[in-house]
């Protein structure tokens, strides 16, 4: 079943206010994670296993360049969770 996007922004928020300090009501989906939310490379390697973790989902690293956005990662998550 697939996860809901709704749900899945709710919980990369969180994942992003643990990480990076950013209140979870600025992390929506038009945002980007560089530009937007001010998150590193760094940070960002910690979201995604973060939110492999919390979303039973693989994000190769060649996929996570191209989670520039809030919204690109829910959709990717979305589309290739497993629970």
């Amino acid at each position: 079943m697939a996860q809901d996007k709704d749900a899945v922004l709710e919980g990369l928020a969180e994942i992003v206010n643990e990480i990076a300090g950013i209140p979870t009501e600025d992390v929506a989906l038009d945002k980007s994670f560089t530009d937007d939310l001010d998150v590193d490379s760094l940070s960002m390697v910690e979201v995604v296993v973060a939110a492999e973790e919390r979303f039973d989902v693989k994000i190769p690293d060649d996929e996570v360049k191209n989670l520039k956005t809030v919204g690109d990662a829910v959709d990717y998550i979305v589309a290739n969770s497993n629970s």
